[in-house]
């Protein structure tokens, strides 16, 4: 299996607490009519951390915080995973640590340590047996705990979004960069299936070259808001403008147009109708009025890219729509659609020889449903080849979850970079500020800073980076 999903990487693109306040960016207005925002210096003695490897860990020692709405499926997942070991586990609520517990003894595991109040995270990062800190609470913290955890020696994984404003992601990226640890957001959607045999075949160049991406959060929450403790996601919407929760839709449209390796985002323009939906959902939950709600019911960002392409980016957590993440690719030779309808479309049928009926393929529809089937059979991403049929049988999200972890793990036990690094953690969730940016200033573009001071111009592309080029 080591030597398939090593192979792989050469293709791959690749409990709750308490809330805080976003912090307002320093904004000036330029004259090229863009709106700057600052970018520090790297400081001294630091480097940047594009491709870090680190010593391989023949075993992963993890320990988890939060254990409330997505951790236990974690811990699950994990159970599955070879070469790891559980080691401790947290959450505010000691009864949540309790039904975890239940996990490990079902799968014949040994006892995890126990970690809970306010401060039980800390203790848990301090441990000396932990390689890899996986953080599964609410957004506010993610942060203060990833940094903690770096600063004390661990490798982090934190559930997305990674940050919640500049300041956050710019600690990101150097307490990684001057700790030399990965920092990794857990962006599942990269992991799907449709996106991921997407990619490969957007790397052996089916589409042409890519001209526009699309990615989405569209997924009404209306059932969802009272599982959130406290009430603190849509408590999070009403004070906080922009798009909040970007990062399903940024992370396979950025893989796709190799941000930060051979291309990054440089800016974008923002908007957003009113707040209908939210203040109705206030006063349903706590029997109050909102009458200053920030977020707007549906927020819409366009990007540009250094090299010339654009992205598209949704997001609406209010209204009845059906799920989409969007996902779409326009290239100079093909299309492909995931939402509502997965499809692919191509220019000419040269490029996608050895399946069914291919020579009588229009541009003006969607391929036939077998030659659709037999093209993402043949461009089946290798990661997939061999983890497709535990990652279903293990589940979280369809199996995406499984992918996601399992890589995480592979990468750590080899010594190789992740699919994800602190540069994605900050350039997919820096979109809730610079949204906001946007918006409060009549949609006027914002700068996108480079998160990796000059450094994204050191690879090639995704299929570079992965292979250590």
């Amino acid at each position: 299996m080591r030597k398939i999903i090593f192979l792989a990487v050469a293709v791959l693109t690749l409990g709750l607490y308490s809330c805080a306040q976003q912090t307002k960016t320093k904004d000036q207005k330029t004259a090229d009519g863009i709106i700057r925002v600052e970018t520090p210096e790297r400081p001294a003695g630091q480097k940047d951390v594009i491709a870090l490897r680190c010593a391989p860990l023949d075993t992963v020692r993890v320990g988890f915080i939060g254990l409330g709405m997505r951790g236990p499926g974690a811990v699950e997942r994990f159970t599955y995973i070879p070469g790891t070991s559980i080691k401790a586990l947290c959450d505010l609520l000691p009864e949540r640590v309790a039904e975890s517990q239940k996990i490990l003894e079902k799968r014949n595991l040994p006892k995890a340590a126990e970690y809970s109040g306010e401060e039980g995270w800390k203790q848990l990062c301090e441990r000396e047996d932990i390689d890899l800190v996986y953080i599964v609470t609410p957004w506010q913290l993610h942060v203060e705990m990833a940094v903690y955890a770096m600063e004390h020696g661990k490798h982090v994984a934190v559930e997305v979004p990674a940050a919640m404003n500049l300041e956050e992601c710019w600690k990101l990226v150097n307490t990684a960069e001057k700790t030399r640890l990965h920092c990794m957001m857990l962006e599942n959607c990269v992991y799907d299936f449709f996106e991921l045999t997407t990619l490969n075949m957007a790397q052996q160049g089916l589409f042409g070259d890519i001209l526009h991406v699309e990615g989405a959060y569209i997924h009404n929450l209306e059932e969802f808001w009272p599982y959130y403790q406290g009430n603190w996601r849509l408590d999070f919407n009403e004070k906080h403008k922009g798009d909040v929760y970007a990062t399903h839709g940024m992370g396979p449209a950025c893989q796709l147009l190799n941000i930060h390796r051979g291309n990054r985002m440089t800016y974008l323009v923002a908007m957003e109708s009113k707040a209908l939906t939210g203040p109705k959902e206030v006063k349903k939950i706590s029997n109050r009025e909102s009458t200053d709600f920030q977020n707007g019911d549906h927020t819409m960002t366009m990007i540009q890219t250094a090299t010339g392409q654009t992205m598209h980016i949704q997001h609406d957590v209010m209204n009845p729509r059906p799920y989409s993440r969007m996902y779409q690719l326009t290239g100079t030779e093909g299309f492909a659609n995931k939402y509502p309808v997965e499809g692919y479309t191509f220019r000419s049928a040269e490029k996608i020889e050895g399946v069914p009926d291919h020579e009588n393929l229009s541009m003006h529809s969607f391929v036939p449903e077998d030659v659709k089937n037999a093209l993402m059979e043949q461009y089946k991403h290798p990661i997939h080849k061999e983890l497709e049929e535990m990652a279903k049988k293990v589940g979280g999200h369809g199996g995406m979850d499984f992918i996601m972890d399992y890589r995480l793990v592979y990468c750590l036990r080899n010594g190789l970079p992740l699919d994800q690094d602190v540069y994605d953690a900050a350039e997919w969730s820096c979109l809730g500020e610079l949204t906001r940016i946007s918006i409060e200033n009549n949609s006027m573009p914002v700068e996108v800073p480079d998160f990796t001071r000059g450094s994204w111009q050191k690879l090639k592309s995704y299929h570079h980076y992965m292979a250590g080029e």
